[in-house]
């Protein structure tokens, strides 16, 4: 009796193990969209900025540096989010 129950013990485990790794598979494919959305988000904001700067004569006013420093914050923001659950993802292989 003591037999059948180790292969079924060991068969647990995997299937542990595979679930551990398609929630953590998964984890990082989500985390790498993520970082996708954050990279085209500041590539947009480039493009929109390089086309108001070709577009417009400086003023020296400096409309817009604050609320692209508060986006920027943002996206730095998001940034340690997914850095931290990264970082969470590492632990749970230890």
């Amino acid at each position: 009796m003591g037999r059948n129950n180790k292969p079924s013990q060991g068969n647990e485990s995997i299937e542990i193990y595979a679930a551990k790794l398609s929630y953590i598979g998964t984890a990082i494919s989500t985390l790498g969209d993520g970082l996708q959305t954050i990279a085209a988000g500041l590539a947009l904001e480039a493009l929109q900025n390089a086309n108001n700067d070709s577009s417009q004569t400086n003023n020296g006013n400096g409309n817009g540096n604050g609320h692209q420093t508060v986006k920027i914050d943002n996206m730095q923001k998001q940034i340690d989010y997914l850095i931290a659950e990264l970082k969470h993802i590492k632990k749970m292989f230890k």
